[in-house]
């Protein structure tokens, strides 16, 4: 999907904590949040704007986070407002309510990301937008495995099985169309789900799930079987960049992002 020219996409940035949740993260590095959490010596926060500031299909950032005072004192955070709006709002008590609240206040089309996801580069971004098929209601970006483990030696990654592919997700989403939002609604179920992968196939249905377990249930199907569940049509983009898979949840993951980070220096 590619804006119209003069216009831009909004996304929006998923940066709070979970209610009642202390991140184990956050509270390692004597932060509130894990998106302060510095990698390579920037909170990772403040390089995901940055990714999105620099592509050139983004028009306008908004960040969801319980404290707006950790935005505002990014270090960088005026430079970017000077190339592109840079808005915070309250983060709601889960991702997919905030997701469902920045619907409402952004519409669609809306680029989801997370403040977790240090590596993220623009190049991803516009390669997802431009393979968004047209009709598509809400696409998720995946990587294949072998793209993963290539780009990323080391790396521990949940992959879902399909019949022809083993996927991670990338945290990154596109809400094409207000039908998206009923795929939001089903989000909080799925997300509950996404460790277990058996139990994702059993909310797509028995014939899902016997095709999951028989090895038959093809990526698409699956997508598809979700969109129509939300009432929507669903596609999943398979990326070609393994490292958009990558994102900071234990401390495995910072070290290997923070090595990646010094490789590519």
């Amino acid at each position: 999907m590619t804006p119209k020219p003069g216009t831009g996409l909004a996304a929006l940035v998923l940066a709070g904590t979970r209610a009642g949740a202390d991140d184990p993260m956050a509270k390692a590095a004597s932060v509130s949040h894990k998106a302060i959490l510095p990698v390579g010596g920037v909170p990772m926060l403040a390089r995901v704007i940055q990714a999105l500031v620099d592509t050139p299909e983004i028009g306008s950032i908004a960040v969801t986070i319980e404290r707006p005072d950790l935005v505002e004192a990014l270090p960088g955070l005026a430079a970017w407002r000077e190339l592109k709006p840079v808005r915070v709002f309250p983060a709601a008590a889960g991702p997919s309510e905030s997701v469902s609240d920045g619907l409402k206040r952004l519409g669609s089309p809306l680029l989801i990301t997370t403040a977790d996801h240090a590596l993220l580069q623009p190049q991803w971004i516009s390669w997802f937008l431009a393979h968004v098929p047209a009709d598509a209601d809400v696409a998720a970006a995946v990587a294949e495995a072998a793209s993963v483990e290539a780009a990323a030696p080391g790396t521990k990654r949940t992959y879902l099985r399909f019949s022809d592919a083993s996927v991670s997700g990338c945290n990154l989403f596109l809400m094409g169309t207000p039908k998206a939002d009923g795929v939001v609604r089903l989000w909080k179920t799925v997300e509950s789900y996404r460790k277990k992968p058996v139990r994702l196939a059993w909310l797509l249905g028995p014939g899902a799930i016997l095709k999951f377990i028989t090895g038959r249930l093809t990526l698409a199907e699956a997508g598809a079987r979700l969109g129509r569940l939300a009432g929507a049509k669903a596609a999943v983009v398979v990326v070609p960049f393994g490292r958009a898979a990558v994102d900071v949840d234990k401390p495995a993951d910072l070290e290997l992002v923070e090595r990646l980070l010094a490789s590519d220096a």
